[in-house]
């Protein structure tokens, strides 16, 4: 059967929970799997895997014990090997990179943040700050709405503004909390967030790094913060100079 890995340890790491439980249904036994001077976090890969609510919730479970008692390099969910031999020779052909992240990421998470506008609240700051944009629709109201050129012409200069205030917001967010963070990792981009960075935080620093976002609301209350965390760096772990596509360490596809 195939080999899941749910993260990678040191060699000294300590033993996992006794009873540990992973992926699948009924959820399967966990163990370490040595290659030298790392270990493997592994169990047997279940058929038919796919990100199931219930087995992203055991993938991070296990991440979570095991980084309880020391680094763990987590995988991302459903990276599965065709056996134990594959993962050992990946991490032995690999062991300089793999050690060098255990001892950059040693005691340090990551929290996600996303920032959205709030629109009611930055439609009334651009408003506010645009001496054009008031005085247009101040004209258009007075001529009870205006023609539809000139309604146009004000949703455009609405409209760019809000955009260059969405730059601007983005800038100033990533910028409070850069002086809290390690390492920031930005995120792709997506329809509805105008930020979605990972930011690598010592553990030590997350209440530091927690106070710095409630700063950030306070002094932008026309956007709504959505902090994810903590959680292990997934955002900070690079396979390696060869690839992911190379490892013989595949993932299992998102649900559409």
């Amino acid at each position: 059967m195939s080999t899941y890995v749910y993260g990678i340890v040191a060699a000294t790491h300590p033993p996992l929970p006794d009873g540990l439980k992973g992926v699948g249904d009924p959820p399967g036994p966990v163990r370490l799997l040595p290659a030298g001077e790392l270990a493997a976090v592994v169990g047997e890969a279940p058929e038919g895997l796919r990100p199931k609510r219930r087995d992203l919730i055991a993938h991070q479970a296990v991440l979570g014990e095991a980084g309880a008692e020391g680094c763990v390099l987590p995988m991302r969910f459903g990276s599965v090997a065709p056996d134990d031999d594959t993962v050992t020779t990946v991490l032995t052909e690999r062991a300089d990179h793999y050690r060098e992240r255990l001892q950059a990421l040693d005691g340090r998470v990551e929290y996600n943040v996303k920032a959205s506008h709030v629109e009611e609240a930055v439609l009334h700051k651009v408003m506010s700050a645009d001496t054009d944009i008031r005085a247009l629709a101040e004209a258009n109201r007075r001529a009870g709405g205006g023609s539809y050129e000139d309604k146009l012409r004000l949703g455009e200069m609405v409209a760019g503004a809000v955009r260059a205030q969405e730059a601007e917001d983005a800038a100033r967010v990533q910028e409070l909390l850069d002086s809290a963070a390690e390492a920031t990792s930005t995120g792709p981009e997506s329809s509805g967030w105008l930020v979605n960075i990972s930011f690598l935080v010592h553990r030590e620093a997350a209440g530091k790094f927690l106070d710095t976002i409630e700063d950030a609301r306070r002094n932008l209350p026309h956007l709504e913060l959505r902090v994810n965390g903590p959680l292990p760096p997934y955002s900070f772990v690079d396979p390696g100079p060869a690839g992911s596509a190379h490892t013989g360490i595949s993932s299992a596809q998102p649900v559409e």
